[in-house]
């Protein structure tokens, strides 16, 4: 059964000629135990349709449902409250109480349900065991670190067992350590809790560890959806294929097709490559991941001959930057430093793709 399912919803900022589309009939469900990340560009929707769902935008039209109730329906003009949605909701910002413990934040929502004390001591208590905090519940906000005070805003968001927790960019307030860490540890909580979630992020790497679906926004609308691995190895449009990954821009031609197979024309070198979607129409994208390309000191099969501009050390690898291509630079990755020279980069074929 769905914990949360969204159909055909609108949404404009502004009203009558000024009317502001943002939201342009976004449909997407949300199953038990399942975790959906909402990702796209700044200005995509993705935060406004996660704040629909919580009650703190308006729609247009469309309807929300969250298990069988239904909390927004357009055409009948009703609207549940936020409050009575019964949502856990955790902030970019955290939004924790700095005047009141861990403990009390936790305990706050339960508090403005009159639960009683000793039934909100063992929530709490038993909450912030899940997540590692038993012994910080006397602690004040600024007496944690980053990942502590995100964790306090997931244990509030938890501590009424809602049908389904919503957080908006949970991570982006951590360091880049910091932030691999608890994404690790967010993934972990979900799969150990059976919870399902909806999250916004910008960063693709984190809609891929963390979830088990992806929704691709792009300008209001559902750009592709699918699990992390087929947006990732078999995008339809290049938007996802440019927004999922490091990628070569190629200033290649068409120089014939036949069914998904094309050939290409790089810089006087025929090369071939891969009609993706509508792929190879009159002014085609040609792409290729930056890891999928491999470089060889000697010719090798599909590949073309460019002289090494740099390199650039990473940690776990070098980044290289050949030139030759006009205005454009390849970038491919190497475990070792080149010497400078000519080197055979070898584009796969069924790497290649054209759009």
């Amino acid at each position: 059964m769905n914990e949360l399912t969204v159909n055909e919803l609108h949404l404009d900022y502004g009203t009558g000629a000024h009317a502001n589309p943002i939201l342009k009939g976004v449909s997407m469900h949300l199953q038990k135990g399942e975790v959906v990340a909402l990702l796209g560009p700044s200005g995509s929707g993705k935060t406004t349709l996660l704040r629909a769902v919580a009650g703190l935008e308006s729609p247009k039209a469309g309807t929300i449902d969250i298990g069988e109730r239904r909390v927004f329906d357009g055409s009948r003009a009703f609207e549940m409250p936020a409050e009575q949605r019964n949502l856990g909701l955790v902030f970019q910002s955290y939004a924790l109480w700095p005047h009141k413990t861990v403990f009390d934040n936790v305990a706050y929502g339960l508090t403005l349900r009159k639960m009683g004390k000793n039934e909100i001591k063992e929530r709490v208590n038993e909450v912030l065991k899940q997540l590692g905090l038993g012994h910080l519940g006397e602690r004040f906000p600024h007496q944690l670190s980053g990942g502590q005070q995100q964790r306090v805003a997931i244990a509030r968001a938890l501590v009424y067992n809602p049908p389904v927790i919503l957080l908006d960019e949970p991570l982006s307030n951590l360091d880049a350590k910091l932030r691999e860490e608890a994404r690790a540890f967010l993934r972990e909580l979900i799969v150990r809790l059976g919870l399902s979630a909806l999250m916004v992020t910008h960063d693709q790497a984190e809609a891929m560890a963390i979830s088990d679906r992806i929704l691709l926004l792009n300008n209001g609308k559902i750009e592709q959806q699918g699990n992390p691995q087929s947006m990732y190895e078999t995008p339809d449009t290049l938007f996802t294929a440019e927004f999922m990954g490091s990628n070569n821009r190629l200033p290649a031609k068409v120089v014939r097709r036949n069914g998904n197979a094309v050939g290409l024309d790089l810089n006087g070198t025929v090369l071939n490559g891969t009609a993706r979607g509508a792929g190879g129409g009159t002014e085609p994208a040609t792409i290729i991941r930056v890891e999928e390309v491999r470089v060889s000191a000697t010719p090798t099969e599909n590949a073309i001959e460019l002289p090494l501009l740099t390199c650039m050390y990473l940690g776990d690898r070098w980044e290289c930057l050949f030139k030759g291509l006009g205005e454009t630079s390849l970038r491919a990755y190497s475990k070792y430093k080149l010497e400078a020279g000519n080197y055979w980069l070898q584009l796969p074929a069924d790497k290649l793709w054209v759009f």
